[in-house]
């Protein structure tokens, strides 16, 4: 009976201590990096943070819009984007792009 019990109670540590481990690396993983800057998002992405659906670089000038592809490292990721949405000056989905 106590071997059962001694038993029961590392499988129930085990587990618990299993369900930790899992629930700290997605909670660690749901918060994305926040960059004080542009040359912080250039030193890990050359190319700035994109929303998933961009693909192309929205550039105005002089009232006139073209496209251009875009360059460098482009991280495509919706939550760091968001979390770094002050860094897109132009509002084109691309944060501290290289035109």
């Amino acid at each position: 009976m106590q071997m059962t019990r001694s038993l029961s109670m590392a499988a129930a540590s085990v587990v618990l201590a299993a369900t930790a481990v899992v629930g700290g690396a997605s909670a660690a993983q749901a918060a994305p990096t926040v960059y004080k800057n542009c040359d912080a998002v250039h030193r890990v992405y050359s190319g700035g943070i994109a929303k998933k659906s961009v693909t192309k670089n929205k550039v105005t000038s002089a009232g006139k819009v073209t496209y251009r592809a875009l360059k460098g490292t482009v991280k495509k990721d919706d939550k760091l984007y968001a979390a770094n949405k002050k860094l897109d000056r132009d509002a084109d989905g691309i944060a501290c792009e290289k035109s």
